[in-house]
Protein backbone atom coordinates (compact mmCIF):
# COMPACT_ATOMS: atom_id res chain seq x y z
CA UNK A 1 0.00 0.00 0.00
CA UNK A 2 3.07 2.26 0.71
CA UNK A 3 4.31 1.24 -2.39
CA UNK A 4 1.23 2.37 -4.38
CA UNK A 5 0.70 5.69 -2.19
CA UNK A 6 4.52 6.91 -2.76
CA UNK A 7 4.08 5.87 -6.73
CA UNK A 8 0.57 7.92 -6.87
CA UNK A 9 2.52 10.84 -4.87
CA UNK A 10 5.41 10.83 -7.40
CA UNK A 11 2.84 10.51 -10.16
CA UNK A 12 1.43 13.81 -8.99
CA UNK A 13 4.85 15.79 -8.30
CA UNK A 14 5.94 14.62 -11.64
CA UNK A 15 2.64 16.63 -13.24
CA UNK A 16 2.61 19.97 -11.58
CA UNK A 17 4.62 21.41 -14.25
CA UNK A 18 2.55 20.39 -16.90
CA UNK A 19 -0.84 21.73 -14.99
CA UNK A 20 0.77 25.18 -14.68
CA UNK A 21 -1.37 27.76 -16.83
CA UNK A 22 1.22 29.89 -17.22
CA UNK A 23 4.45 28.80 -18.92
CA UNK A 24 7.45 30.61 -19.67
CA UNK A 25 10.12 29.14 -21.96
CA UNK A 26 13.71 31.30 -21.19
CA UNK A 27 16.52 32.03 -23.40
CA UNK A 28 19.47 34.33 -24.02
CA UNK A 29 17.75 37.41 -25.43
CA UNK A 30 13.64 36.23 -25.66
CA UNK A 31 11.35 34.39 -23.33
CA UNK A 32 8.00 32.66 -24.22
CA UNK A 33 4.89 32.77 -22.68
CA UNK A 34 1.84 30.51 -22.78
CA UNK A 35 -1.22 30.30 -21.38
CA UNK A 36 -3.48 27.78 -20.75
CA UNK A 37 -1.28 25.69 -23.09
CA UNK A 38 -2.06 27.91 -25.94
CA UNK A 39 0.99 30.67 -27.29
CA UNK A 40 0.78 34.33 -26.22
CA UNK A 41 3.56 36.39 -26.88
CA UNK A 42 7.60 36.51 -26.85
CA UNK A 43 9.62 38.72 -25.65
CA UNK A 44 12.34 40.17 -27.71
CA UNK A 45 15.13 41.58 -25.24
CA UNK A 46 18.09 41.61 -27.08
CA UNK A 47 20.59 40.24 -29.98
CA UNK A 48 19.05 40.29 -33.44
CA UNK A 49 15.37 38.73 -34.22
CA UNK A 50 14.10 38.83 -37.61
CA UNK A 51 17.40 40.29 -39.21
CA UNK A 52 17.11 43.11 -37.09
CA UNK A 53 19.53 44.19 -34.41
CA UNK A 54 17.03 44.69 -31.19
CA UNK A 55 17.29 48.08 -30.30
CA UNK A 56 14.51 48.37 -28.10
CA UNK A 57 12.74 45.25 -26.13
CA UNK A 58 9.24 43.93 -27.35
CA UNK A 59 6.91 42.02 -26.56
CA UNK A 60 5.06 40.28 -29.91
CA UNK A 61 2.98 39.26 -31.42
CA UNK A 62 0.12 39.58 -29.08
CA UNK A 63 -2.67 37.08 -28.98
CA UNK A 64 -6.36 37.43 -27.55
CA UNK A 65 -7.10 34.02 -25.52
CA UNK A 66 -9.12 32.20 -28.81
CA UNK A 67 -5.42 32.43 -30.34
CA UNK A 68 -6.55 35.64 -32.43
CA UNK A 69 -3.42 38.11 -32.62
CA UNK A 70 -3.93 41.71 -32.18
CA UNK A 71 -1.12 43.40 -32.99
CA UNK A 72 0.55 44.20 -36.74
CA UNK A 73 3.28 41.21 -38.32
CA UNK A 74 5.39 43.54 -39.97
CA UNK A 75 8.48 44.18 -39.91
CA UNK A 76 8.86 40.74 -38.37
CA UNK A 77 6.32 38.87 -40.53
CA UNK A 78 4.58 39.13 -43.12
CA UNK A 79 1.00 37.87 -43.64
CA UNK A 80 -1.66 37.95 -46.13
CA UNK A 81 -3.83 41.28 -44.35
CA UNK A 82 -0.59 42.93 -44.81
CA UNK A 83 1.11 42.11 -48.09
CA UNK A 84 -0.65 45.20 -49.74
CA UNK A 85 -0.87 47.83 -47.12
CA UNK A 86 1.59 50.49 -46.64
CA UNK A 87 4.86 50.10 -44.27
CA UNK A 88 5.23 52.78 -42.29
CA UNK A 89 6.63 53.50 -39.03
CA UNK A 90 9.27 50.07 -38.79
CA UNK A 91 10.43 51.10 -35.37
CA UNK A 92 6.49 50.07 -33.84
CA UNK A 93 6.90 46.61 -33.07
CA UNK A 94 4.07 44.55 -31.09
CA UNK A 95 4.56 46.60 -27.64
CA UNK A 96 7.38 48.76 -26.64
CA UNK A 97 8.19 51.26 -23.64
CA UNK A 98 10.88 53.74 -25.07
CA UNK A 99 10.73 57.76 -25.62
CA UNK A 100 12.05 59.74 -28.29
CA UNK A 101 13.85 63.09 -26.28
CA UNK A 102 16.22 61.52 -23.28
CA UNK A 103 18.96 63.81 -23.34
CA UNK A 104 18.33 64.72 -26.39
CA UNK A 105 18.48 60.82 -27.85
CA UNK A 106 15.48 59.22 -29.51
CA UNK A 107 14.71 55.98 -28.05
CA UNK A 108 11.59 55.52 -30.22
CA UNK A 109 12.10 55.93 -33.58
CA UNK A 110 15.52 53.51 -33.48
CA UNK A 111 15.71 51.16 -35.60
CA UNK A 112 19.81 50.41 -36.49
CA UNK A 113 18.56 50.43 -40.14
CA UNK A 114 17.56 54.52 -39.73
CA UNK A 115 20.14 56.98 -40.82
CA UNK A 116 18.07 59.54 -38.27
CA UNK A 117 21.13 61.18 -35.75
CA UNK A 118 20.92 61.06 -32.07
CA UNK A 119 19.33 57.74 -31.88
CA UNK A 120 19.43 56.10 -28.95
CA UNK A 121 19.01 51.95 -27.91
CA UNK A 122 17.86 50.04 -24.77
CA UNK A 123 20.53 46.98 -24.87
CA UNK A 124 19.75 43.84 -22.40
CA UNK A 125 22.38 43.84 -19.50
CA UNK A 126 20.77 40.86 -17.75
CA UNK A 127 17.68 38.52 -17.70
CA UNK A 128 16.50 37.84 -14.47
CA UNK A 129 14.41 35.62 -12.41
CA UNK A 130 11.86 33.91 -14.93
CA UNK A 131 9.07 31.73 -13.35
CA UNK A 132 5.85 29.93 -13.95
CA UNK A 133 3.26 28.98 -12.29
CA UNK A 134 -0.71 27.75 -12.00
CA UNK A 135 -1.99 31.30 -11.63
CA UNK A 136 0.98 33.63 -12.93
CA UNK A 137 4.16 34.05 -14.16
CA UNK A 138 7.02 36.98 -14.47
CA UNK A 139 9.89 37.98 -16.14
CA UNK A 140 12.73 40.09 -14.81
CA UNK A 141 15.47 41.79 -16.65
CA UNK A 142 17.58 44.74 -16.63
CA UNK A 143 18.46 46.92 -19.61
CA UNK A 144 20.77 50.04 -20.21
CA UNK A 145 19.41 53.03 -21.80
CA UNK A 146 22.51 54.57 -23.86
CA UNK A 147 23.37 56.32 -27.48
CA UNK A 148 23.92 54.27 -30.32
CA UNK A 149 27.57 53.10 -29.62
CA UNK A 150 27.03 52.78 -26.04
CA UNK A 151 29.19 55.45 -25.01
CA UNK A 152 26.60 56.89 -23.16
CA UNK A 153 24.58 55.49 -20.28
CA UNK A 154 21.87 57.51 -19.21
CA UNK A 155 19.36 55.17 -17.53
CA UNK A 156 19.32 51.47 -16.13
CA UNK A 157 16.00 50.17 -16.43
CA UNK A 158 14.65 47.03 -13.82
CA UNK A 159 11.71 45.39 -15.64
CA UNK A 160 9.16 42.84 -14.25
CA UNK A 161 6.16 41.81 -16.10
CA UNK A 162 3.68 39.64 -15.01
CA UNK A 163 1.49 37.05 -16.94
CA UNK A 164 -1.67 36.21 -15.27
CA UNK A 165 -3.73 33.05 -16.16
CA UNK A 166 -7.46 33.35 -17.46
CA UNK A 167 -9.98 32.07 -19.88
CA UNK A 168 -11.85 35.02 -20.26
CA UNK A 169 -9.24 37.38 -21.01
CA UNK A 170 -5.52 38.17 -21.41
CA UNK A 171 -4.02 40.29 -18.35
CA UNK A 172 -0.29 40.87 -18.23
CA UNK A 173 1.20 44.11 -15.51
CA UNK A 174 4.64 46.05 -16.52
CA UNK A 175 6.50 46.89 -13.67
CA UNK A 176 9.39 49.71 -14.62
CA UNK A 177 11.26 51.59 -13.06
CA UNK A 178 14.14 53.84 -14.49
CA UNK A 179 17.23 54.80 -12.38
CA UNK A 180 19.45 57.68 -14.00
CA UNK A 181 23.25 57.56 -14.24
CA UNK A 182 23.53 60.53 -14.59
CA UNK A 183 21.26 63.86 -14.85
CA UNK A 184 19.00 62.65 -16.91
CA UNK A 185 15.78 64.88 -19.14
CA UNK A 186 12.62 63.07 -20.20
CA UNK A 187 11.34 66.18 -23.07
CA UNK A 188 7.92 67.09 -24.11
CA UNK A 189 7.94 65.20 -27.15
CA UNK A 190 5.21 63.27 -28.78
CA UNK A 191 6.32 59.40 -29.56
CA UNK A 192 6.38 57.99 -26.04
CA UNK A 193 6.03 55.88 -23.70
CA UNK A 194 4.11 52.78 -23.66
CA UNK A 195 3.23 51.63 -27.18
CA UNK A 196 1.59 49.41 -29.41
CA UNK A 197 1.28 48.99 -32.88
CA UNK A 198 -2.26 47.39 -33.80
CA UNK A 199 -3.14 45.09 -36.66
CA UNK A 200 -4.53 47.02 -40.06
CA UNK A 201 -7.95 45.09 -39.47
CA UNK A 202 -8.27 46.78 -35.66
CA UNK A 203 -7.32 50.06 -36.62
CA UNK A 204 -9.79 52.75 -36.53
CA UNK A 205 -9.22 54.33 -40.09
CA UNK A 206 -8.58 51.41 -43.37
CA UNK A 207 -5.02 50.73 -43.83
CA UNK A 208 -4.77 51.52 -47.84
CA UNK A 209 -2.53 49.71 -50.01
CA UNK A 210 0.39 51.02 -51.68
CA UNK A 211 0.55 52.57 -55.56
CA UNK A 212 -1.07 50.83 -57.98
CA UNK A 213 -1.08 51.49 -62.03
CA UNK A 214 -5.10 50.49 -61.49
CA UNK A 215 -5.31 53.59 -59.62
CA UNK A 216 -5.26 57.49 -60.56
CA UNK A 217 -4.78 58.92 -57.17
CA UNK A 218 -2.16 56.26 -56.50
CA UNK A 219 -3.99 54.80 -53.16
CA UNK A 220 -6.49 52.45 -53.20
CA UNK A 221 -8.85 51.33 -49.88
CA UNK A 222 -7.08 48.14 -48.59
CA UNK A 223 -7.46 46.42 -45.71
CA UNK A 224 -10.71 48.30 -43.64
CA UNK A 225 -10.26 49.84 -40.43
CA UNK A 226 -13.27 48.02 -38.22
CA UNK A 227 -11.74 49.95 -34.74
CA UNK A 228 -12.78 52.03 -32.33
CA UNK A 229 -10.87 53.91 -29.45
CA UNK A 230 -12.60 54.79 -26.57
CA UNK A 231 -11.65 56.13 -23.35
CA UNK A 232 -12.38 56.03 -19.30
CA UNK A 233 -14.17 59.68 -19.94
CA UNK A 234 -16.40 58.54 -22.69
CA UNK A 235 -14.47 60.27 -25.31
CA UNK A 236 -14.51 58.43 -28.79
CA UNK A 237 -12.22 58.30 -31.46
CA UNK A 238 -9.04 59.67 -32.53
CA UNK A 239 -10.29 63.44 -32.99
CA UNK A 240 -12.03 63.53 -29.50
CA UNK A 241 -9.49 61.64 -27.08
CA UNK A 242 -5.82 62.28 -28.65
CA UNK A 243 -4.02 63.97 -25.97
CA UNK A 244 -6.05 63.84 -23.20
CA UNK A 245 -5.60 62.49 -19.72
CA UNK A 246 -7.63 59.57 -18.73
CA UNK A 247 -6.89 56.64 -16.56
CA UNK A 248 -7.70 54.10 -19.47
CA UNK A 249 -7.78 53.73 -22.92
CA UNK A 250 -9.68 50.58 -25.14
CA UNK A 251 -8.79 49.65 -28.57
CA UNK A 252 -11.33 47.40 -30.41
CA UNK A 253 -12.12 46.31 -33.41
CA UNK A 254 -13.52 42.98 -35.23
CA UNK A 255 -11.38 40.24 -37.06
CA UNK A 256 -13.07 37.98 -39.09
CA UNK A 257 -16.14 37.87 -36.99
CA UNK A 258 -14.86 37.92 -34.15
CA UNK A 259 -14.95 40.79 -32.20
CA UNK A 260 -11.86 41.56 -30.34
CA UNK A 261 -9.57 44.35 -27.94
CA UNK A 262 -7.04 45.48 -26.02
CA UNK A 263 -7.26 48.22 -23.28
CA UNK A 264 -4.12 49.65 -21.70
CA UNK A 265 -4.74 51.13 -17.62
CA UNK A 266 -2.25 53.36 -16.20
CA UNK A 267 -1.48 52.79 -12.74
CA UNK A 268 -2.84 55.75 -10.28
CA UNK A 269 0.27 55.89 -8.46
CA UNK A 270 2.08 56.39 -11.80
CA UNK A 271 3.78 59.98 -12.08
CA UNK A 272 1.44 62.50 -13.24
CA UNK A 273 -1.56 60.58 -13.42
CA UNK A 274 -3.75 60.67 -15.49
CA UNK A 275 -1.48 59.78 -18.29
CA UNK A 276 -2.70 61.53 -21.89
CA UNK A 277 -3.10 59.12 -24.93
CA UNK A 278 -1.17 59.07 -28.10
CA UNK A 279 -3.81 57.00 -29.66
CA UNK A 280 -3.88 56.96 -33.52
CA UNK A 281 -6.17 56.18 -36.07
CA UNK A 282 -3.37 54.51 -37.95
CA UNK A 283 -3.11 51.73 -35.22
CA UNK A 284 -1.24 53.01 -32.72
CA UNK A 285 -1.92 52.66 -29.32
CA UNK A 286 0.61 54.36 -26.35
CA UNK A 287 0.37 56.17 -23.28
CA UNK A 288 2.60 59.40 -22.67
CA UNK A 289 3.23 60.98 -19.77
CA UNK A 290 5.70 63.53 -21.31
CA UNK A 291 3.65 64.78 -23.50
CA UNK A 292 2.13 67.78 -23.11
CA UNK A 293 2.65 71.09 -24.95
CA UNK A 294 2.33 69.15 -27.99
CA UNK A 295 -0.98 67.69 -27.04
CA UNK A 296 -2.56 70.68 -25.65
CA UNK A 297 -1.17 72.75 -28.60
CA UNK A 298 -0.14 74.94 -25.91
CA UNK A 299 4.11 75.58 -25.97
CA UNK A 300 3.82 77.65 -22.59
CA UNK A 301 3.61 74.24 -21.10
CA UNK A 302 5.91 72.19 -20.30
CA UNK A 303 5.76 68.29 -19.77
CA UNK A 304 9.86 67.38 -19.67
CA UNK A 305 11.02 65.80 -16.37
CA UNK A 306 14.54 65.58 -14.86
CA UNK A 307 15.64 63.42 -12.62
CA UNK A 308 19.56 63.55 -10.82
CA UNK A 309 22.26 60.83 -10.65
CA UNK A 310 20.80 57.63 -8.41
CA UNK A 311 17.01 58.84 -8.39
CA UNK A 312 14.23 56.63 -10.07
CA UNK A 313 11.02 56.95 -11.63
CA UNK A 314 8.69 53.90 -11.18
CA UNK A 315 5.55 53.17 -14.28
CA UNK A 316 3.21 50.47 -13.83
CA UNK A 317 0.37 49.68 -16.34
CA UNK A 318 -2.08 46.50 -16.96
CA UNK A 319 -2.55 45.44 -20.47
CA UNK A 320 -6.20 43.79 -20.87
CA UNK A 321 -6.74 41.62 -24.44
CA UNK A 322 -10.28 40.77 -24.15
CA UNK A 323 -12.93 39.35 -26.49
CA UNK A 324 -16.35 41.93 -27.37
CA UNK A 325 -15.61 45.75 -27.03
CA UNK A 326 -14.52 48.35 -24.34
CA UNK A 327 -18.48 48.21 -22.84
CA UNK A 328 -19.59 44.17 -22.89
CA UNK A 329 -15.44 43.67 -21.40
CA UNK A 330 -16.67 46.05 -19.26
CA UNK A 331 -12.97 47.78 -19.16
CA UNK A 332 -14.25 50.32 -16.38
CA UNK A 333 -15.57 47.21 -13.61
CA UNK A 334 -12.03 45.89 -14.41
CA UNK A 335 -9.82 49.19 -13.78
CA UNK A 336 -11.92 49.06 -10.45
CA UNK A 337 -10.53 45.75 -10.12
CA UNK A 338 -6.99 46.95 -11.09
CA UNK A 339 -6.98 50.10 -8.64
CA UNK A 340 -8.62 47.76 -6.04
CA UNK A 341 -5.35 45.58 -5.91
CA UNK A 342 -7.19 42.17 -7.40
Amino acid sequence: MKTVFALLFSTAVLALPASAQVKITPGPNKASVEIDGKPFTDFYAGGTAFGAEVTKPYLWPLRAPSGTYVTRMWPMEMVAEEEKTLKDHQHQRGLWFAHDTVNKLDFWNNEASYTTPNRGRITLKKMGEVKGGKDKGSIAATFDWTDMKGAQNLLTESRVMTFYAGKTNRVFDLDITLTANQEVTFGDGKDGVLGMRMRPVLQEVSQRTRATKETAAGTEAGVPGTGKISNADGLVGEKSLWGKPSNWCDYSGEVAGEKVGIAILDNPENPRHPVRWHARGYGLFAANLWGLSVFTNDKSQDGSMTIQPGQSVRYRYRIIIHPGDVKTADIAALWSQYTAGK
